[in-house]
């Protein structure tokens, strides 16, 4: 069933109110794309077990989702400057609804302006289509148990802005990732390495392939990394710097 106010095509609120227990944690993710809203459902549903995950295509519907006990708002950002009329009308919708809960936007771009901008306003996370999913998971973990992400300020927490900065090719910042990651922690060189192909996404099998070790060395690396971070896992790792990156504490993603 699909419902129109005016042009404008909303959610199905009926199926919405159908899936939603009042009593449940809820997140709730506003996009207009109905693929990339789809996608994003399917995905929390199976990360946040018990939880109501309501999907709507504007602000507009949102009060359909009065009453749910909202964890998370997460806004599509579909292009707009954060400073732009139409983000700062969708904010003031949440805002008068749901003033409690954290705001994360859905971005297109990796842009790092836009993340300090978005950072300033108290957005709590930028999360953009090209994030490797459990990097996006573990971010998702850290903004539910209080903490930000914004994995577009790690590299320029150590290197300066890159607002004037020319492209680099895959090598330069490969190694302007493992200086960064020096910084963090004790770090030996080769744990940078392991970290800055582990930040991409890459599995343990590929970290291996691109630093010419063993699949047995990585993973001492991998221990060592988690041991000197206090770190339960691989998602954990990375939320962990990414959060070191954002300038605040450390909060566990699980």
């Amino acid at each position: 069933m699909q419902i129109f106010l005016g042009s404008t095509q909303v959610s199905d609120i009926t199926g919405n109110k159908r899936r939603m227990g009042r009593n449940a944690p809820t997140v709730i993710i506003i996009e207009h794309s109905t693929l990339a809203r789809t996608t994003v459902v399917k995905l929390l549903e199976r990360e946040l077990v018990g939880w109501n995950v309501i999907d709507l295509i504007s602000t507009e519907s949102l009060d359909s989702a009065l009453g749910a006990e909202v964890r998370l708002i997460v806004l599509d950002l579909a292009g707009r400057g954060v400073e732009s009329t139409s983000l700062r009308d969708d904010l003031a919708a949440i805002a008068a609804r749901f003033p409690e809960a954290p705001v994360t936007l859905l971005s297109g771009s990796d842009d790092a302006i836009i993340a300090r901008q978005a950072h300033k306003m108290g957005i709590r996370g930028l999360f953009s289509t090209s994030l490797p999913v459990d990097i996006a998971l573990a971010g998702l973990h850290l903004v539910l148990a209080g903490g930000t992400f914004f994995p577009q300020l790690l590299g320029a927490v150590t290197s300066g802005s890159t607002e004037h900065s020319p492209a680099r090719n895959e090598a330069e910042k490969s190694l302007d990732d493992r200086t960064q990651y020096l910084a963090f922690a004790d770090f030996t060189p080769r744990e940078a390495d392991v970290l800055a192909e582990l930040q991409c996404g890459c599995s343990n099998k590929v970290i291996a392939g691109k630093l010419n070790l063993s699949g047995h060395t990585v993973k001492m690396h991998l221990q060592h990394i988690m041991r000197k971070l206090q770190a339960q896992n691989r998602t954990e790792v990375v939320a962990r710097l990414i959060q070191r990156a954002a300038g605040g504490p450390d909060v566990s993603p699980g």
